[in-house]
């Protein structure tokens, strides 16, 4: 975000604004109320809402004693600040990393505008590039840095921006400053975005990081990307090595992996035990089993997205959950039009998601 000196700005995270009259040091700006009062305040926590009026030096407050003293317990206020933020939790240690949308005006929900908010819930600083995807190229909305546990703001716009919004994508590297910290590796998450939403109050929630409520999209959570956009160098060579000993081995009749539930039945069952799709798994990592087990659901989704009324029971076992919440995950955020459920306890237990084509 761009400051210059004389833009009228509003501050984030306390009441009040004022005009930016100089800089202290890269991060910070002294910003002068409407009492002649000149308060130091991060950039990061100052939105520009216009430019003010040109004021002569002769026409400007002259500086008390007593403002001085406020400067500078504003000053030693900020100091604190800092010292807070730095502090670190135990849980802050995972990155939990979000983009957050309020409305502007909440009573004027079906035309107002809206303001977009970066959250790092985290002990890491990072170094982040805000993107929406347009006509196949994508075009960067915001990049820069972050402290630990804070947000800040990135953008107003409007209803008409919506569109623009779809597709959006979230590029960052996280690390700490003069002090050692667990590796996380960069991270390039891309997100389909809802509009819908943004027309729904209920759907801007009650949450920990705003007064008011928000609609939050999780770029990160405890350390999980929400969906990875690229793959490393390393993912790719291990699976092209991986399809070199697959195609060496005679391949299954795909028709197997389809099951008809009864003779007459329209229910289709689909196992996806990782013995069910593959006869060998040597070389293969827990990831790379989970990633073969989504494309497998994708593709029979794909392959029946026409067919209306069409019921499909995936079987995923009980286990430990993970192949569960990641196939919910791709029903409620890729598969949103269609509906699901547990399947028939009595026939599958704990193991096995119905879902019905729409």
């Amino acid at each position: 975000m761009d400051i210059k000196i004389g833009d009228k700005v509003r501050f984030l995270n306390a009441t009040g604004g004022g005009i930016v009259r100089s800089f202290k040091g890269k991060d910070v700006v002294m910003v002068e109320d409407a009492d002649g009062f000149e308060i130091p305040t991060y950039i990061h926590e100052c939105v520009v809402v216009g430019e003010a009026p040109q004021v002569h030096s002769e026409n400007q407050p002259k500086t008390t004693p007593k403002e001085m003293e406020k400067k500078v317990m504003a000053q030693r206020e900020i100091t604190r600040e800092e010292e807070r933020k730095a502090e670190e939790n135990p849980e802050g240690e995972q990155l939990n990393i979000y983009l957050a949308y309020l409305p502007t005006d909440e009573k004027a929900i079906q035309t107002c505008g809206y303001e977009a908010y970066f959250v790092n819930d985290s002990n890491y600083h990072l170094f982040f590039n805000y993107m929406n995807r347009e006509n196949n190229s994508w075009t960067s909305r915001y990049h820069g840095e972050i402290q630990p546990n804070t947000k800040i703001f990135l953008e107003e716009f409007t209803k008409a921006d919506l569109n623009q919004l779809e597709r959006i994508c979230v590029q960052l590297i996280a690390f700490k400053k003069d002090k050692p910290y667990s590796l996380k590796n960069a991270i390039s998450v891309e997100l389909r975005l809802d509009t819908v939403k943004f027309y729904k109050l209920h759907c801007f929630l009650e949450n920990d990081y705003f007064d008011e409520g928000a609609l939050l999209c999780p770029i990160i959570r405890g350390d999980v990307p929400e969906r990875e956009m690229l793959v490393s160098a390393a993912d790719i060579q291990q699976a092209m090595q991986q399809k070199v000993r697959a195609d060496k081995r005679p391949s299954a009749p795909a028709p197997s992996l389809i099951k008809k539930k009864e003779a007459n039945s329209s229910i289709i069952e689909i196992d996806l035990h990782i013995h069910e799709l593959l006869d060998d798994t040597t070389g293969m990592t827990n990831t790379d089993m989970l990633n073969y087990q989504l494309d497998k659901f994708r593709e029979i989704m794909d392959q029946y997205a026409t067919r209306k009324g069409q019921k499909i029971v995936f079987i995923h076992g009980k286990g430990d959950g993970v192949l569960r919440k990641a196939i919910e995950r791709e029903l409620r955020t890729h598969y949103k039009q269609h509906d699901y459920q547990d399947a028939s306890f009595r026939e599958y237990g704990f193991g096995a998601t119905m879902v019905t084509i729409r």
